[in-house]
């Protein structure tokens, strides 16, 4: 009952907190018709310096940092990703009118991870006074990668058997490297690069940390706009797919949530982090894992998966998932 109230009371909370106001505000124009839009080139700038801006605070914690203990949680990360992905693979996939390959992909998509998410909860931690590692945010890739090319693999394997072709190998070194070449993950871990290998604490404070939260209320100003415009797709699909988005993005934060637990109870791992990993795991891809999906399993059909993952799964972990995570862990760490 405390977790309900407390979760009522932080949900309340944040409807005034930018991230989820421009966020709604994005579907309220959209629903009204309005011809509201962002150019693609602006949303691609502003995803690149929020990821840089994420990425050169990671790197410069990680170069103070204990590898040993960053190394044990991006593992953690890595796990988390690749059983959200296999227990898609064996529900969603197996359920009524949803095509295995379509199941598949939704289950990579929802085990990848959004940037637009991971930002919105940074921004939110640190409102609300939650203090967290700043290479936290870098679990991202550690999730993110497995997970798409475990879901392509997964879907290759389908695909020869269907074929009749058994014996064929489905060979994981070029989903790698073309998921390392994707623009965000490249973003990211080229701060991550610079933040560990140079001083950059300069440009850092005086243009990447000051633009943060604005850009970020850009960026959720167009997933609202985005995710009201993807509805239409979901109504030519399985409501499989509508129940998935609305279910998954809480069940695969809990699973994270408990391994951030461990990691607490076992390294220290701040409750913030906790919350952080939570949120990562709670999000679904909206920026690297369409494109490589839509490459690595070109027989699936994009509107299941996009659909479901950017009008439904990216609000509910937004606007469900973050408040429900920080009340949690008030919970639990008695925060």
């Amino acid at each position: 009952m405390d977790l309900l109230q407390d979760l009522a009371s932080t949900f309340a909370s944040q409807l005034q907190t930018p991230a989820l106001a421009f966020l709604l505000g994005g579907m309220f124009v959209a629903a009204l018709g309005s011809k509201l839009s962002i150019p693609d080139a602006i949303y691609r700038f502003v995803v690149f310096m929020l990821l840089m801006r994420i990425g050169l605070d990671a790197g410069m914690e990680i170069r103070q940092g204990e590898l040993g203990a960053i190394l044990l949680r991006a593992l953690a990360a890595s796990v988390v990703g690749c059983v959200i992905v296999l227990a898609g693979r064996y529900t969603l996939a197996l359920l009524p009118g949803v095509r295995t390959e379509d199941g598949i992909a939704t289950a990579g998509l929802f085990g990848a991870v959004s940037a637009s998410t991971v930002a919105a909860a940074m921004v939110v931690l640190d409102q609300e006074g939650v203090v967290f590692e700043a290479w936290a945010p870098a679990l991202y890739p550690f999730m993110d990668i497995p997970a798409l090319i475990l879901a392509i693999v997964l879907a290759g394997i389908h695909r020869q058997k269907e074929e009749g072709n058994g014996n064929g190998r489905v060979r994981a070194w070029p989903i790698v490297v073309d998921s390392l070449r994707g623009s965000a993950i490249s973003a990211l871990l080229l701060g991550i690069l610079l933040g560990v290998v140079t001083r950059p604490e300069s440009v850092y404070e005086g243009f990447y940390d000051p633009l943060f939260r604005g850009l970020l209320s850009i960026l959720m100003l167009i997933l609202g706009i985005e995710a009201w415009s993807r509805l239409s797709e979901l109504r030519s699909v399985a409501h499989w797919y509508v129940v998935y988005a609305l279910v998954a993005p809480l069940a695969h934060g809990l699973l994270a949530f408990g391994f951030g637990y461990l990691l607490h109870v076992a390294t220290g791992f701040s409750p913030g982090g906790v919350i952080l990993l939570a949120v990562i795991a709670a999000s679904n891809s909206d920026i690297s894992g369409p494109p490589t999906l839509r490459a690595g399993i070109p027989g699936a059909n994009p509107s299941t998966y996009i659909g479901a993952s950017t009008a439904i799964g990216t609000p509910i972990s937004i606007a469900v998932g973050i408040p429900f995570f920080l009340s949690l862990a008030r919970l639990v760490f008695d925060l």
